[in-house]
């Protein structure tokens, strides 16, 4: 009798679960769908969306953090001396930054090379689109970026003059973010020196 009841037991487990299954399936089946047309339509990103970096090179002491921090060891940071955060001006001086790259071909994008960061130069930013036609320009060079006043790599489309409206005015807010830094970027991949105490400061210590 055991046996018997077990077996129409798991009869009814079955049915139900599949039945359970079903029902949610045919509730998004006959729900009203979205459709984004992309590219005409910006795509939907989360607001802790994890996109390609974005990268304050005027911030970055080539602490080697977030390379260590990296699973998959795809941060190569290359500095000419010492560098450090110069507390008059909140922007790193030392020897030069001579690279700091990343290769998206293994990248994973789990955001571990942002926390350790100790000058928050280094974010996931809303860039979601970085196709290239070789291995090799997968991989970003940042600190050339930095020479044209960049801070995160622009997708092929959006180097083109027809562009959608809101890749143009994510282009904007992207060029808008730079530029108040663009100076100091240049800065961070020659050698410098710290901004000189004032006469009162001096005088106070």
């Amino acid at each position: 009798m055991g046996s018997a009841r077990e077996y129409f037991q798991n009869i009814f487990d079955t049915v139900r679960t599949i039945a359970t299954g079903m029902s949610i399936t045919l509730k998004y089946n006959f729900a009203k769908t979205i459709t984004l047309q992309y590219p005409d339509m910006a795509p939907a990103l989360q607001p802790r969306y994890r996109g390609f970096h974005w990268f304050e090179a005027e911030k970055c002491i080539a602490c080697d953090q977030c390379a260590k921090a990296c699973p998959v060891d795809c941060i190569y940071i290359e500095k000419g001396g010492p560098r450090k955060i110069d507390k008059a001006t909140g922007i790193a001086v030392g020897g030069a930054l001579e690279r700091y790259a990343i290769d998206y071909a293994k990248c994973m994008f789990c955001a571990l090379c942002c926390d350790p960061c100790p000058t928050d130069c280094i974010h996931m930013g809303d860039n979601h689109d970085l196709s290239a036609y070789t291995r090799e320009d997968m991989c970003v060079e940042f600190t050339d970026l930095a020479k044209e006043g960049k801070q995160t790599p622009e997708p092929y489309w959006m180097q083109k003059e027809n562009m959608p409206t809101w890749a143009k005015e994510k282009k904007n807010r992207w060029e808008e973010r730079a530029k108040p830094v663009r100076d100091e970027m240049l800065k961070a991949l020659k050698p410098s020196t710290a901004t000189p105490a004032k006469k009162e400061d001096a005088a106070a210590h």
